[in-house]
């Protein structure tokens, strides 16, 4: 049997700040975890997205050397057209995030921005052109 990509871990030092700016991209994710060391949501399709907090992977795996503000993943979340990729952005650049590279229309077609997510990841946010 060949492996399937199954879960997408991220490693945050505010799990709290981390799910909120998720929850702000659409995502499901089970309210009052806030305070959990792992949280899991379930994506179209089946594969799985979860958090772990600094603490709880120094627990298991203290060689990971997790340093706060430095982001381990890249996510890309296809927005409806164009000026989705433009609102998002700003929504979330207004919301007080930082946002790594305005939105432009890249030359392999896409309209395209970059976002940090709270532990410092990039996130693209994306949608085909015309």
């Amino acid at each position: 049997m060949t492996p399937r990509l199954d879960l997408i871990g991220i490693v945050t030092d505010d799990m709290a700040a981390s799910l909120a700016f998720y929850r702000r991209l659409g995502l499901d994710i089970p309210e009052g975890r806030e305070g959990d060391p792992h949280v899991e949501a379930l994506l179209p399709g089946g594969l799985r997205l979860a958090w772990d907090t600094a603490e709880s992977i120094a627990a298991f795996s203290p060689e990971a050397g997790h340093k706060p503000g430095t982001g381990g993943i890249g996510l890309a979340f296809l927005c409806d057209d164009a000026a989705d990729v433009d609102r998002q952005y700003a929504d979330l650049v207004q919301a007080g995030y930082t946002g790594e590279k305005a939105p432009w229309d890249a030359f392999w077609g896409q309209r395209y921005a970059v976002i940090l997510d709270p532990d410092g990841n990039g996130v693209d946010l994306f949608a085909p052109l015309g």
